[in-house]
């Protein structure tokens, strides 16, 4: 069964670098090797499939369905959280300086985005009771939110790591 597991996830990592390979030509320059921690994000992506793939304990048959409807929705969700984030970076977060139209017009594009993200939501989730059984669905929800507390765990501990080496260092 752990020979099966392996090969699964083999492929999940597979098809997340063929999804990679394949965002290289977006406009606006966004190529894997000149996108700003590129590298970085593949291998996050590939810790939470392992993660998620553990946690569900997803046979290959629903491995196989599963994992193209995941992405699909992960992808819906990142292009409304990449034009939210540009969003706010276009206000700099210097809201005294814009006019009240400018503010409100940011304000209710958040909410907006917001509402997006859960129609995005909804949408998957009746999508995932039709391939997965109710409980593992129940285990992707959680899975995701405890793969956000590991993933800030891991920065933080490499953080401390990093300032704990350089004090050594100098020693």
């Amino acid at each position: 069964m752990k020979t099966i597991k392996l090969f699964v996830l083999s492929l999940c990592i597979l098809s997340l670098q063929v999804k990679a390979q394949e965002g290289e030509g977006r406009p606006g320059g966004e190529k894997g090797e000149g996108r700003p921690g590129g590298e970085k994000r593949e291998k996050v992506e590939a810790m939470k499939i392992g993660f998620i793939t553990q946690k569900l304990d997803l046979t290959p048959e629903e491995a196989r369905v599963f994992w193209p409807v995941y992405n699909q929705m992960s992808g819906e969700l990142e292009a409304i959280r990449k034009n939210r984030r540009s969003d706010m970076r276009d206000a700099k977060d210097d809201f005294s300086t814009m006019s009240d139209k400018d503010v409100e017009k940011l304000v209710d594009n958040e909410i907006v985005s917001r509402q997006n993200e859960l129609d995005i939501l909804k949408k998957y989730h009746s999508q995932f009771k039709k391939i997965l059984p109710i409980k593992k669905v129940a285990l992707l929800y959680r899975a995701e939110e405890e793969f956000k507390r590991h993933l800030l765990n891991e920065i933080r501990n490499k953080g401390g790591d990093k300032q704990g080496k350089g004090n050594h260092d100098r020693q």
